[in-house]
C-alpha cells in the first residue's frame, strides 16, 4: 500500500468525522469523497492504479476546507486491505465511517464464467469490504456500546440489479449479492459498535463503451423518468453516514429503475451489441 499525505492549513483546529472511500479517484467515488468533504468531513481518497487522479481529488478536497489523504492499495490483496485502515487513522487521526464503493466489473456469463474469475470478483467485492468492516470495528473504541456517539458506520455500494435480476455480468452480480447478504450478517455481528448499510444506486454514469445517446436513453427508462445521477448517490451515502437509527438495510437510489422489468443489462439492451 502507498501513501501520499496532504492536509490543509487548518488541521490543527478540532477534530472532525473521518471517511475512507473505496475507488475514489474516479467516477462516483470521486463524487462521493468531494460530497463528503462539502458536509465537514475529512477524507482517504483511496486508489487502485490511479495514483494521479487521486491526488487531483486530494486537492479539490483540501480546496473545500477539508483534510485529505491518498491511499494506494490492490482491494485483491488481503495485506493490502489490512493497511489501509491503519493508514487512514496515521494520516487522518481517526476513522469514522469506510464507503466501499470500489468494485471489479467485467463481463461473464453462466456459459463462459471460469473460477479464476469469479474468485476474482469475490475477493475485490466482497472479501475487502469484508475486511474493512473488521478492520473499523476494531478501531471503535469499546465505549461506542454504550455511546452512540462514538459510533461508526460502514455503507457497502451494491447495484439495483439485484432487485431486478438479469443474467449479465453474472460473476459481479454473484459478488454484489454476497455482499448485499453480508450486509446483513455484519450488522447483526457488529452491533452495536458498528453499523452497516447498503446502497444501491442505478444506472449513473455511462459504462464500457456506452455512447452517450445510449446511456441518455437507458437512463430514461425508469418511473421517474431518469435513473441515479451522482449528487443523488452522495446525497444518499452522506444520510446513511449520519443516520444513527440505520443499520442492516439498504437504500435503492435509483429513480425506480428496480421496478421496471428487464430481460437484459441495459448495456445491451439499448445498443446492438450481442453477447
Amino acid at each position: 500500500m502507498s501513501v501520499s499525505s496532504s492536509t490543509s492549513p487548518d488541521s490543527s483546529g478540532p477534530k472532525t468525522r473521518v471517511v475512507l472511500i473505496t475507488g475514489a479517484a474516479k467516477r462516483i467515488g470521486r463524487g462521493l469523497a468531494l460530497g463528503f468533504a462539502a458536509r465537514g468531513w475529512d477524507v482517504a481518497v483511496h486508489f487502485g492504479g490511479s495514483e494521479t487522479d487521486a491526488q487531483e481529488v486530494v486537492q479539490s478536497v483540501r480546496a473545500l476546507g477539508r483534510n485529505a489523504v491518498a491511499l494506494g492499495a490492490d482491494l485483491g490483496s488481503e495485506n493490502d486491505v489490512a493497511k489501509l485502515v491503519p493508514g487512514c487513522i496515521d494520516a487522518l487521526g481517526g476513522l469514522h465511517c469506510v464507503v466501499n464503493n470500489a468494485s471489479r466489473f467485467t463481463e461473464d456469463t453462466a456459459l463462459d464464467f471460469s473460477y479464476a474469475h469469479l474468485l476474482e470478483m469475490m475477493a475485490v467485492n466482497v472479501g475487502a469490504p469484508l475486511a474493512l468492516a473488521r478492520a473499523l470495528y476494531e478501531a471503535t473504541p469499546d465505549a461506542a456500546i454504550h455511546d452512540e456517539s462514538l459510533r461508526t458506520c460502514v455503507i457497502n455500494v451494491l447495484d439495483q440489479k439485484l432487485y431486478n435480476m438479469n443474467p449479465d455480468y453474472l460473476s459481479y452480480t454473484l459478488s454484489k449479492a454476497a455482499l448485499d447478504n453480508a450486509t446483513v450478517a455484519l450488522a447483526q455481528a457488529l452491533a452495536p459498535k458498528l453499523r452497516v448499510v447498503g446502497l444501491a444506486p442505478g444506472l449513473t454514469l455511462p459504462s464500457a463503451d456506452m455512447t452517450d445517446a445510449e446511456f441518455e436513453a437507458a437512463h430514461r427508462v425508469t418511473p421517474l423518468g431518469r435513473a441515479s445521477r451522482v449528487e443523488d448517490v452522495v446525497a444518499a451515502a452522506c444520510y446513511l453516514a449520519e443516520a444513527p437509527g440505520v443499520t442492516g438495510t439498504t437504500l435503492v437510489v435509483d429513480g425506480g429503475q428496480h421496478l421496471v422489468p428487464s430481460p437484459r443489462d441495459v448495456m445491451f439492451l439499448m445498443s446492438n451489441r450481442s453477447q
